[in-house]
């Protein structure tokens, strides 16, 4: 794969401006096309404009060639090209194993904190960081190569503590399809915590209820997902693979760890948790609008409980690093799946849910995290 900056009039899609979600390709674009220099294994054939206001994004393939390309609008004849060919694995994605490491040891410089637990914490969730002991706050901005956090619900920043004398890590805030970053670039912190030495991963999202059993408000152990962007061939892992971080073609039939669901539905026996908490199948959409009526039928009918717009991605990039994944979904609305229905899915009902449900689930997830055993089998 190649990336080619081609100097056109015409097929321009959508503007890249050094203030939006891909600023930090801008800024590498920039500092490319300035000084003739290539990117990462690329090579420039020829360089031309600093501006890159006047660059923007398209897809074609070429001679059955996938390529990337930046064309610069209304500046020269149709006749004329001038391109800078890079490795679109490595600049477009934002997440190579050397960029990945230089933010973890960024971090690891930057905190004592060893941490073997990552934790992500859904919209409305994020109150599993505040238990943390001896808190060390981070905010995204501050941390090299990592995206912002856009949602409303997502504080945007990783706290590092000690959780029941666990050692881990915490997200207040992911990232997601439609904020409108690259797939890699929104699981580069999952890789970033397979780094600095994180075994197990525990994720928590809000999502709709397929499933006509469950009620606003109960929780669901996730067993097995439905990857529809992946359907369309939107992965975390296409492109080259780099064998550093896990195999070409990881399994899935595992993805959500056996044993960790097993200890979740017996910390939930004890603690009186029985009556909320359920077991299911969790579907990702890209989003950010609402599923249709027709869309929940379907998905439902394809054998999915709940339906959101994250967390598998995550899962996917762990399990290919040899992660153990743990993740729970908080039934924050019921899907609307009946034509004469008034309700109206929205995001605040969402965050009201996680403030009434989140003690619960936090004390589930604490307790889950005592009982986690130190493997001492990071490979990296």
């Amino acid at each position: 794969m190649t990336l080619i900056l081609e100097e056109a009039p015409e097929r321009t899609v959508g503007c890249l401006e050094p203030n939006n979600a891909c600023a930090s390709t801008n800024q590498r674009l920039r500092r490319a096309v300035t000084s003739e220099k290539g990117c990462g294994n690329g090579v420039i054939e020829r360089g031309g404009g600093a501006n890159l206001k006047n660059w923007s994004v398209h897809q074609k393939e070429p001679d059955n060639v996938p390529r990337v390309i930046l064309l610069r609008k209304n500046l020269l004849t149709p006749s004329t090209s001038h391109f800078i060919m890079f490795s679109v694995s490595e600049f477009i994605s934002g997440n190579s194993y050397e960029e990945c490491q230089a933010t973890a040891d960024w971090l690891l410089s930057n905190t004592q904190v060893r941490p073997i637990v990552g934790i992500v914490c859904g919209s409305g969730l994020g109150g599993l960081a505040k238990m943390l002991k001896d808190p060390q706050v981070f905010k995204y901005s501050d941390i090299p190569n990592f995206p912002r956090s856009t949602v409303h619900g997502h504080a945007g920043q990783l706290v590092f503590g000690t959780l029941k004398g666990k050692p881990c890590v915490c997200m207040q805030g992911r990232f997601h399809l439609y904020e409108g970053y690259p797939i890699q670039k929104i699981t580069l912190p999952v890789r970033v915590f397979k780094l600095m030495g994180v075994e197990t991963m525990i994720m928590t999202n809000a999502a709709g209820g397929l499933n006509q059993d469950y009620k606003v408000g109960d929780v669901m152990v996730i067993k097995d997902h439905i990857n529809m962007p992946g359907f369309a061939g939107i992965s975390p892992l296409a492109g080259p693979n780099d064998d550093r971080f896990g195999v070409r073609f990881p399994c899935m039939s595992d993805a959500y760890d056996r044993e960790l669901r097993e200890l979740a539905h017996d910390v939930a026996t004890e603690l009186g948790y029985n009556d909320f908490l359920r077991e299911g199948v969790y579907c990702v959409l890209g989003g950010p609008s609402f599923e249709t009526i027709a869309e929940c039928r379907m998905l439902h009918m394809l054998g999915a409980d709940a339906v959101g717009m994250s967390t598998v991605h995550e899962v996917i990039v762990a399990r290919h690093a040899g992660m153990r994944c743990f993740a729970l979904s908080l039934i924050s609305n019921r899907a609307v799946m009946d034509y004469d229905s008034q309700e109206r899915a929205n995001h605040e009902e969402v965050l009201e849910t996680g403030r009434q449900t989140a003690e619960k689930l936090e004390n589930l997830v604490s307790t889950m995290v005592a009982r986690l055993e130190h493997s001492n089998n990071n490979s990296f």
